[in-house]
């Protein structure tokens, strides 16, 4: 794997094959010694242009329990906000000797830029886009799916016949977007929920189904519900008519919780609005994965950056490259 820019062109091989991986880290994670020597003398640069605690802490956990070196830039402060351009930063970034370059960016498309511009050779993985994709929080999502749905017997599975409702702010929603083209790939049936004003354009060429009525979607008896974050910071206009009327109609409360099936579960990206999007009954539910979802991420940033900078060479044996049992 050279970079990790979308999910949209992720083949359902290789989808598995960092699922699979992701499995081989999250066992290691449960030994009392975590950090593996793989990726010693790698170094690993988080280039956020956006602020993102959460993806960015994740990836920073995730290489330094590999043992790469970790250099965090964030664009606040430094030479980014004096002017300085993306074709520079990345000529900074080759001479410091970056292996990998995890990007955030605001502008959709950043990151392959910067992967295919030619001025750095290291990988590039994108950590969120503009209103693009956010690939490696799909792959946590659907490592996340397989865990719940098959437990020890995940590995080498698709998630084949899963019915999954995505609800929310689909419109500014990268997750969303990096979330249908992988599940899609994985056999899963997506379904989108969401206030018309909340729905892309272009959505028809999307492989979803597409309703307004969340109560509807929930009463086929979904396998899995992800809630998306209403991002309030992306708006400038009028979306929904308040808050109050969004979470009534499309927010997940304790009534809705109750009319899915026993064993579905529910999904949220984070940060979390109580009260908006998902109610405290919903989020606190045995059935949310919320902080499994946190967890997971880092095994699956793991696997990411591991195929990235090692896999090649140690035949996409984690435990050989790390000199370590499982």
């Amino acid at each position: 794997m050279r970079h990790l820019l979308d999910t949209k062109t992720l083949t359902r091989d290789a989808a598995i094959r960092i699922l699979d991986v992701a499995e081989d880290m999250a066992d290691t994670q449960r030994r009392e010694v975590k950090k593996l020597p793989t990726l010693r003398g790698k170094t690993v640069v988080n280039l956020f242009f956006e602020d993102s605690t959460r993806t960015r802490i994740s990836f920073e956990a995730a290489a330094k329990r590999l043992s790469a070196d970790v250099i965090n830039f964030a664009a606040k402060g430094s030479s980014v906000s004096k002017g300085e351009s993306l074709q520079d930063t990345a000529q900074t970034l080759q001479a410091l000797g970056a292996d990998a370059v995890v990007m955030r960016h605001g502008g959709s498309g950043a990151p392959r830029t910067l992967a295919t511009s030619g001025w750095i050779t290291a990988g590039v993985v994108n950590a969120g886009d503009g209103t693009h994709e956010h690939p490696t929080q799909a792959l946590l999502d659907a490592f996340t799916m397989r865990k719940r749905r098959f437990g020890d017997a995940s590995r080498g599975r698709d998630l084949a016949g899963l019915r999954v409702v995505i609800v929310g702010d689909v419109l500014h929603s990268r997750v969303a977007r990096s979330n249908v083209w992988l599940l899609h790939t994985l056999g899963a049936e997506v379904t989108l929920v969401a206030p018309p004003t909340l729905i892309p354009q272009d959505v028809t060429a999307w492989p979803v189904r597409v309703t307004f009525d969340l109560d509807e979607a929930i009463a086929a008896a979904p396998d899995a519900v992800m809630m998306l974050r209403i991002q309030l910071e992306r708006m400038n206009a009028a979306y929904f008519p308040t808050e109050r009327e969004y979470a009534r109609r499309w927010g997940l409360d304790a009534a809705r919780l109750g009319a899915l099936p026993a064993d579905s579960m529910v999904l949220h990206p984070g940060p979390m609005n109580r009260g908006l999007e998902i109610s405290a009954d919903a989020a606190d539910s045995p059935r949310a994965t919320v902080l499994e979802q946190v967890t997971n991420g880092v095994s699956v940033r793991m696997a990411v950056l591991y195929l990235l900078l090692a896999g090649e060479t140690t035949g996409d044996d984690p435990a050989r490259a790390g000199g370590g049992e499982r």
